[in-house]
């Protein structure tokens, strides 16, 4: 299992929401340069960079992230407002390694037909999409969590593997930003599940205990950000564990 550090912004700030609430805001006193430079100069080659304004359909931080982002040598997953296939084509013409889609994949009905259509088969290029699925409660939540879908759960994932997709970043909200562990339950169902798709765990991480609780039950990969930013995990960690997890390969 792969460590990737987080980022989130909104309004140009590196910052932390608590279970998805724009009303509960921890704001770091760093900037998204300087995040970037750290990782990168820990030997860090992966990064996933969150544009919370595109999430709420506000695309006020597009033009400063990608001059930032174009500038970087590592790898990045990037989401938060990719709500057409030309916007998932330019961002990996741009070269970001993976767009993660969400609300446009839920709310429209065709949306994921035409991605399907346009990826599958093409250079394998379903590999640089990721399915984002914000679950509280067994709920998928989308528009920056701010809105319920009736679709259930499972129905959803079986749906986007018949469409050719098989990576998703499933963020439990009822542990993020909590620094209270992990959601390996809501985790341990999906993969249950769906033994083969490769899930991305995000929210909650506290430890590296919760980190070596996500391998445990196979998890490909976790996104860590406020255990960073509040020393609960360091970057040096990070970089020993990733170098261990590809030493395994």
């Amino acid at each position: 299992m792969y460590i990737i550090p987080a980022i989130d912004i909104l309004d140009k700030k590196v910052v932390r929401l608590r279970e998805g609430d724009y009303q509960q805001v921890t704001n770091y006193d760093v900037t998204l340069e300087e995040m970037i430079e750290r990782y990168q100069a820990n030997g860090t080659d992966f990064i996933h960079i969150i544009d919370l304004n595109g999430a709420k359909g506000d695309f006020s931080n597009q033009e400063y992230l990608a001059e930032i982002i174009q500038k970087t040598a590592m790898k990045v997953q990037y989401g938060g407002g990719v709500r057409s296939i030309e916007k998932v084509k330019d961002l990996i013409g741009a070269g970001i390694h993976r767009v993660i889609v969400g609300t446009q994949a839920i709310t429209n009905p065709t949306f994921l037909d035409e991605l399907s259509t346009s990826f599958i088969g093409k250079n394998n290029l379903t590999d640089h999409v990721v399915i984002a699925i914000d679950v509280l409660d067994e709920v998928i939540k989308y528009s920056g969590w701010m809105e319920s879908s009736p679709v259930k759960l499972m129905d959803y994932i079986d749906r986007c593997l018949e469409l050719g997709f098989f990576r998703f970043l499933c963020t439990d909200i009822n542990k993020d930003g909590k620094l209270g562990g992990a959601g390996v339950e809501l985790y341990a169902k999906l993969l249950d599940h769906s033994p083969f798709i490769k899930l991305i765990a995000s929210g909650g991480v506290s430890s590296m205990a919760d980190i070596e609780k996500l391998s445990e039950i196979n998890v490909e990969s976790c996104v860590v950000g406020k255990a960073i930013y509040e020393n609960h995990i360091s970057v040096e960690e990070i970089k020993a564990w990733n170098l261990k997890a590809m030493a395994s390969l």
